[in-house]
């Protein structure tokens, strides 16, 4: 029952999905949380941002393109979102605002489960937001052998640069040990969505094939890596772990793995 004292969670996106909608929601009911969370967009970051503070909103995801435009006014970055200076979650401690980077964590994370060796070369395709978490997530890792290649020479310089690595402007005849795809190639409903986001022959050489597209959870570098016997990682497990680094913040309270799942499960089936 939504009554006076139910905590509004929300998002603010370019273009509002209901992944994070539906899975939050789902563990306040099966939690008894008094909470509800609901996805916004925006022509007006600061103003929105300042409705957080003044209507008491308890937190807020962040999405492109405002994960670096709302820091002028938030109160203090966290060291997540000081390590790549962009934010994806804003928690409010009465009228306080506090910036996170769950995606930067979520990596940092996924790095360490599946073991990733620092001595392994590393090739990052995308410059975005999502790009800087990765590239930053594996410079904190210790790697050292990394190269952006981007689409965009401009933004791809510009990240390779302020991570100290090498920018690469083709994936012609490239190689690396472990790919990670941080570009919409792949992604459900674009216009890029049956397509490899690396070349055939630079999956067959690689050893872990990374995916940051959420949604098919099987991308086709996903599935093509799998028939090839590579290890994968999906974003689908990204897309929950920073999901679920945003509700114990905003909650305090972090669900068991076996809820954790049905949850995803059900956002996914209903997203």
């Amino acid at each position: 029952m939504i009554n006076k004292d139910t905590q509004l969670c929300m998002s603010l996106s370019g273009r509002p999905g209901n992944f994070g909608t539906l899975f939050h929601n789902y563990l306040y009911q099966k939690l008894g949380l008094n909470f509800i969370y609901k996805a916004f967009t925006t022509q007006d970051i600061e103003h929105a941002v300042k409705g957080v503070r003044a209507l008491g909103i308890r937190g807020c995801a962040v999405s492109m393109p405002f994960k670096e435009s709302c820091i002028a006014f938030l109160d203090e970055l966290s060291a997540s979102a000081k390590a790549i200076d962009s934010v994806n979650t804003i928690v409010n401690d009465n009228g306080y605002l506090k910036a996170y980077n769950t995606d930067y964590i979520a990596i940092a994370k996924l790095i360490e489960k599946y073991q990733l060796n620092p001595k392994s070369s590393v090739i990052v395709h995308g410059s975005g937001g999502m790009a800087k978490a990765v590239v930053a997530a594996f410079k904190d890792a210790g790697f050292k052998m990394l190269s952006v290649c981007s689409r965009n020479p401009q933004t791809g310089k510009q990240l390779a640069e302020l991570y100290g690595y090498q920018y690469m402007a083709s994936l012609k005849q490239a190689k690396a040990d472990i790919i990670v795809n941080v570009t919409p190639i792949g992604m459900t409903g674009g216009k890029e969505a049956t397509e490899l986001s690396f070349p055939l022959a630079m999956i067959e050489q690689a050893t872990t094939a990374f995916d940051v597209v959420a949604l098919p959870a099987e991308t086709p570098l996903i599935t093509t890596a799998q028939k090839l016997g590579k290890q994968t990682i999906s974003g689908a497990e990204v897309i929950v772990l920073q999901a679920v680094e945003q509700f114990e913040l905003y909650t305090g309270k972090r669900p068991d793995e076996e809820l954790i799942a049905e949850a995803s499960a059900f956002a996914r089936a209903h997203a």
